[in-house]
């Protein structure tokens, strides 16, 4: 898989004028990201086609230490090419396994969102999705964080963002009153089934709550990319780099897709 000079066009405004090696586009870049991601590999397995690999390294860092990533996934939720009118979002979390490379290390600047819980070291994404093919913005936590505070959280991220109206899925985790209440307060209408031991369960639209599949389609696409089912970076800032990167290369490749 390679991202065409069709689909690059798309964000190329959007990316900074390369500077340094300026024989290696960012383009080349790019892909040369996105083979690290597929593949799992270190910098240094990158094939030589892309280029040296100490220079697309330096790039990618750079670009991740000034959140251009960030920044390019925002401008496509705007994007007229992209941008979907959808009447529900859902909202979800998964647990991704800490590599050994990802662990230790506490003197490292910066967040690191890796936690202990039954399964080990992990950390968990957070996601609210639009469809099968469209993130709408994820935060991560420690393995061992609970799902309805973070996706708290996370929904407040929201407000102000248009998505009044609309309807948020979601599992039993998040059937908690706080969350619902919430939900509420933003203008969106929660979508979640009631515990089994709820003394007083209410109603919610069955047919709209089985299409809780598609945030876990999403996620299934997500951990297509190695450099994301396994975590091998110490930093939020660099693992969160290839989650938008993901994010962005699964939202170029679904514009025309059905």
């Amino acid at each position: 898989m390679e991202i065409t000079s069709q689909q690059y066009k798309i964000i190329e405004p959007l990316l900074p004028i390369p500077r340094g090696n300026l024989k290696i586009s960012n383009l080349q870049v790019l892909n040369a990201i996105l083979y690290v991601a597929e593949h799992g590999c270190k910098w240094r397995g990158l094939p030589a086609r892309f280029g040296r690999w100490h220079s697309i390294y330096m790039r990618a860092n750079r670009w991740a230490k000034q959140g251009v990533l960030d920044r390019v996934f925002l401008a496509l939720q705007e994007n007229d090419v992209i941008n979907i009118q959808v009447d529900h979002v859902s909202l979800d979390s998964t647990a991704v396994k800490v590599h050994p490379d990802g662990t230790g290390a506490p003197k490292k600047n910066g967040p690191q969102s890796i936690g202990k819980s039954r399964a080990g070291w992990t950390t968990k994404i957070h996601l609210v999705a639009a469809g099968a093919n469209r993130a709408v913005a994820f935060r991560l936590s420690p393995g061992q964080a609970g799902d309805a505070p973070e996706g708290r959280k996370l929904l407040k991220s929201l407000e102000h963002c248009g998505w009044e109206g609309t309807s948020v899925i979601m599992d039993r985790a998040y059937e908690g009153d706080e969350t619902r209440q919430l939900a509420l307060e933003l203008g969106m209408t929660p979508v979640v089934p009631p515990k089994r031991n709820r003394l007083t369960p209410w109603e919610y639209d069955r047919e709209l709550y089985k299409k809780r599949n598609e945030i876990e389609r999403l996620f299934r696409r997500l951990k297509g990319f190695r450099r994301i089912f396994s975590r091998f970076d110490k930093l939020d800032v660099v693992f969160t780099f290839f989650i938008h990167f993901a994010l962005i290369v699964n939202t170029l490749f679904s514009v025309n897709r059905p």
